[in-house]
This record gives C-alpha cells, structure tokens and sequence, in this order.
C-alpha cells in the first residue's frame, strides 16, 4: 500500500513541476516576444533615421547644383520616401511574424504542460487504484 501511495504523491509532484516548468517555458517566450517587438521598432527607427539623412544630403546636392526641386529630381526624391515606407512596411512584417511565432510558442508550452500534467496524474491515480487492489486482494487471501 505504501508504494501505491508514494507513486501517488510522486506523480503528482511531478504534475505541479510539468505545470511550472510549461509556465516558465512560456513566459521565456513571450518576453522573447517582447525583446523582439523592441529590436524590430529599433530598427525600423534607425532605417528611417538614414533615409532621412539620406533625402536631406540629396535635396542640398540638389539646391546645391542650381537644379529646381521638380521633375525627375522630385521623382527621386518620391522614390526614396515610398522606398523608406516599404522597407518600414518589411520590418513591421516580419515582427509580426515573430510575434506570432513567439506567441505560438507559448501556446504550445502550456498546452504540452497541461497535457504532460494530466498524463502524470493519471498516472497517480492508476498507482494508488493499483495499490488498492493489491491490498484488497491480499486482504481477500
């Protein structure tokens, strides 16, 4: 009987532990998230940062040159801005793809711990049913 009881209390132990450790796993990954969603904003600011040096260097060469900001020099100037939207645009893109993996992951760390968790105390009740029958039988003898 004391073994049914021991693999009873064991397994449910180890039920809580797989419950905790899915948690943590969970939580590591959805403040991975977080770190990932504040490199892509770092890196689309720092991008628009250079574009906008970059317009700016290209609108004194322009001035600087006597030639009117119209025409194909404005066309190349739109071009640069509508580029910087669309490289902004991939950025946020793919922090979206990484945030929905992150969270997918997350998801998947609590779902495997709650259905490790069942296994485990499951386990424990079939232990100590186990042990109960074996004690009932001795007891039938």
């Amino acid at each position: 009987m004391i073994e049914g009881i021991l693999g009873y209390k064991g397994n449910q132990a180890a039920a809580k532990v797989a419950r905790q450790t899915a948690e943590f796993n969970a939580q590591v990954a959805e403040n991975e998230a977080i770190i990932l969603q504040r490199r892509k904003t770092d890196e689309e600011a720092r991008m628009r940062q250079a574009s906008e040096r970059t317009m700016a260097t290209q609108r004194v060469a322009t001035a600087a040159s006597g030639i009117q900001m119209s025409g194909s020099a404005l066309q190349a100037m739109a071009d640069s801005y509508f580029n910087t939207e669309m490289d902004a645009l991939n950025i946020q893109y793919a922090a979206d793809i990484e945030q929905t993996a992150k969270a997918s992951e997350a998801a998947l760390a609590r779902a495997e711990g709650r259905a490790r968790s069942t296994a485990l105390k499951m386990a424990s009740y079939q232990s100590l049913l186990s042990s109960a029958e074996k004690a009932a039988s001795y007891g039938m003898s």
